[in-house]
Parts: C-alpha cells; structure tokens; sequence
C-alpha cells in the first residue's frame, strides 16, 4: 500500500512531486553550504593566504570522498528502485549494508588521506605562506571525514525514499552551531587559544559528527521509511560485491571530477597566491548558485529511480526533460544576477583585497555565461545514475575533465596571451560541450533498459539467505 508521497511521486502532478521534493532538499543544501561560507567568511578574515590554504584543500579532500562515493551511489539508487517497487525489506537491507560499507571505506580513505597530505600539498606545489595552514586544515578534515560520509549517506538514502524534511532540520541545527563554533575556534576565546585556519576545519568536524550520530540514531529508531536494527549490520558480502561492481563506475566518475579540480589547482597554483586565492572565493561562488540546480536534479534522481522501480519509464522520461528545462532557465538567470553583482560577492568573502576581488570578479563574470548548462547536464546525468546506467555519468565525466577542460585551460593559459583569464575560460566551454553530450545521450535511450529491481533478484535471493541464517 503506497503512501500519499509516493502516490504523487508515481502518480502525481510532475511539477508538484518535483517542487515537493526539490524545495527542501535545496534549503538543505544551502544550509549545508552553510558550512563553506561560514568557514570562508571567518577565514577572509585572516587574509589571502588563509583562503588560499582552504582552497588548495578541497579538490584533494573531493578527490578522496569520490574515491568510496561509489557505494553511495548504488545505495541510494537501489533504495529508490526498491521503494519504488515496494520492496521495504530490501530498503531496509541495502541501507544497513551500504551505510556499513561507506564507514569501513571512510575510515581507510581518511587514514591514507591524513598520512599522505604533506606529499600531496607539496606535489601541488604549494606556496611557503600558504602550506601549514593548508596542512592543518586538510588533516583535521580527513580524521572528520568518516562523518562525512555517514551522514552523506543517511541523506541519500532518506532521499532515495522521498524522505527530504528530517535531513533538512538536522543541518539547519548543525549549520547555526557551525556559525557559533567558527569565530571561537579561528580566533580563539578565554582559555581556548586561536587556532587560526585549523579552527574553521575542528568546528566543522563536531558539526559534522553530530548530523552523523544524529542520523544513525533515526534509522535505528525507524519512524521515517527505514528501519535498521544492529542485526541489520552484519555484513552481507554477496551483496557488497554486487554493490561494489554496480557502484564502480561511480566513483570512477566522481573520483575523473575530484582529479580534474586537482589538476586544475595545479595550473592555478602556478599562477601564484592572488590567482588562488579568486579561484577559491569563485568557486564557493560557483557552489552557491548551482544550488538550485542540484536540489533541482536531486529530485529528478528520487522520482526517476522510484518510478522506473514501478515501471512508469515513460514518466521517468519526462521527470528528466522537465527537470532539465527548470534547471537551463533557473541557472541562466541566477547567472544574469552573479554577473551584475560579482564585484560585491567576491568582497564579502575578501573585502581588503582589491586584487583578488578583480580576479574573482573577472573569473566570475567569464563563467556564469554557461551556467544554464550545468543545470542540463546535472537533471540528465542523475536521470542516468537513478536508472543503474551509471557508466554512462563516467564516460560523461571523463570526457568533460580529460577531454576537454583541462587541455582547455592548459592551452589557454600557458599558449595564449590569455594567462590565468584562459582557466577561467575553461569553465563555459566544457559546460557548453558536456550539457550538448548528455542531451544527445539521454535522447538515445539506452538508459530506459536498466531497471535494478528486475535484475537484481541475485540479491533478493542473498536477503533471504540472511535472514534464515539471522532466525
């Protein structure tokens, strides 16, 4: 028996079930973006440098996060399909499973992440003024990690079901207690010294372990759509190994975007302290406006996924083309508006910085020209990755980074007159291109053959195993 959401989820007006789904996720995820703009406000305060140390982190914190996103991603689209189909005991199963395989991962990737990040920031070529804090900041980040990932898979997985309020309060929470922590921890208060760029990453961690224990404590309980018991724990290796083989392709493709920002650090870090240090403010910029359009494609992926698990293809066609025109006209105009106004954003984060903010301004006005763009590509690749079709969002996403942005911006910057200008370049152009790839793809229709729930009775099988062994 379905519930009123999932009526309108399979049944429903598109538009209502999208806004229904879409709008909390995206107050989520600005709230959750909460904890960069924070970090980078109080961090502006301390100079170029400090932001320059928080920015030459993040494509190798991404990088190691994409490497276990894999798991996360076959959790979340199966608990989709699962509901979809109304299967609650396998909702139930892939979610224990997977948030078990994403702690074991995260607990590896944040120990080899802490070990290796002196290498890594010298491997980057990172400035004398800029690399002890950027130091700090990153390993703090890696030991808070594995709550990053628990808490990013109770999200998913919440989402998968069209459960989208309960994640929303428990970031609105933690972000206002990030708010409080920040200042206290960067610039210190009574007993407790300054801890400078070190502080905005020790904040963030006790934020981040709070939504984490938070979010185990309401699956144990199991009043909103998945229930998880400590039974439910045990692990279940047949499935792993499916899941691992389903959710491959996944991490292959977060892990291409994670790479692609590392080599473009690179670039940008051979242009010197300033250039970082605008590409940083942009790029928290760049965060903030594609908000929508990820809240946008979020909701694409819960209704395409729940659908195609009820066998309404056709209607999980239309999820798509309609989230992806919502998504062209919502960043095309949140782009008219960054491009007005990108001198006053890029002084808010730095307002004594009168070179930074020319380059960030420069750097924004140059890629807001194709924010319509990312909106298209992002409804179509979730579409993708809600069907189980996720080695097409890998081939997407290796074309984008080794084909076409980074030798763009390597060409642009190091064999034009263009300098630095030729990387902010980068970002249209492969917007551009990669929104025309996903089109041309999602038009083929390949990705309307894959329905998990069908195939995946090897796993049903493996539920049943389990649970006779666990009588």
């Amino acid at each position: 028996m379905r519930n009123d959401n999932q009526k309108l989820f399979l049944e429903g007006p598109l538009g209502l079930a999208l806004l229904q789904l879409a709008i909390p996720i995206v107050l989520g995820n600005i709230l959750q973006t909460g904890y960069q703009l924070t970090d980078a406000f109080w961090v502006g305060r301390l100079g170029a440098a400090a932001v320059a140390a928080v920015s030459v982190s993040f494509p190798l914190m991404f990088l190691v996060i994409a490497l276990g996103a894999g798991f996360a991603m076959a959790g979340a689209t199966l608990s989709a399909q699962y509901m979809g189909a109304q299967r609650q005991d396998m909702v139930n199963h892939v979610a224990a499973q997977t948030m078990l395989m994403v702690t074991f991962t995260s607990i590896i990737l944040g120990a080899a992440g802490y070990l290796f990040s002196p290498f890594l920031l010298k491997l980057l070529g990172v400035a004398p003024d800029v690399y002890s804090g950027a130091l700090g900041f990153m390993r703090i980040s890696f030991i808070g990690i594995i709550f990053v990932f628990i808490y990013a898979m109770f999200q998913a997985l919440m989402r998968g079901i069209g459960q989208t309020k309960i994640p929303l309060l428990i970031v609105f929470g933690t972000v206002i207690l990030n708010f409080i922590l920040d200042p206290l921890f960067i610039f210190g208060v009574g007993p407790l010294p300054p801890q400078g760029v070190r502080g905005a990453a020790l904040a963030t961690l006790i934020t981040q372990a709070l939504a984490a224990f938070l979010g185990i404590f309401i699956f144990l309980r199991g009043r909103h759509g998945i229930k998880l018991s400590p039974k439910s724990f045990r692990p279940d290796l047949k499935y792993i190994k499916y899941a691992f083989f389903l959710g491959f392709p996944g991490s292959v493709e977060l892990s291409t975007r994670g790479f692609g920002l590392m080599v473009m650090s690179f670039l940008v870090a051979s242009f010197g302290t300033l250039t970082i240090a605008a590409y940083g403010v942009g790029s928290n910029i760049l965060q903030v406006v594609t908000i929508p359009a990820m809240g946008l494609s979020m909701a694409v992926s819960t209704l395409v996924g729940q659908n195609i698990g009820a066998g309404n293809i056709k209607r999980a066609a239309r999820v798509t083309v309609l989230g992806a025109l919502c998504g062209f006209v919502l960043l095309t105009l949140v782009g008219i508006i960054a491009y007005i106004f990108a001198p006053a954003f890029v002084a808010f984060f730095i307002p004594h910085e009168p070179e930074v903010i020319a380059q960030g301004t420069q750097f924004i006005r140059i890629m807001c020209l194709a924010w319509g763009g990312i909106g298209v590509q992002l409804c179509i690749v979730s579409a993708f990755r809600a069907s189980g079709d996720m080695l097409v969002a890998m081939v997407i996403a290796l074309v984008s980074q080794c084909m076409i942005q980074f030798p763009v911006a390597y060409v642009l910057s190091r064999h034009t007159d263009l300098q630095s200008t030729g990387l902010w370049w980068s970002f249209p152009v492969t917007n551009v291109i990669v929104s025309l790839v996903s089109i041309c793809w999602f038009a083929k229709g390949s990705w309307k053959k894959t329905r998990l729930t069908e195939e995946s009775k090897q796993i049903a099988k493996v539920t049943e195993e389990t649970e006779d062994n666990i009588r």
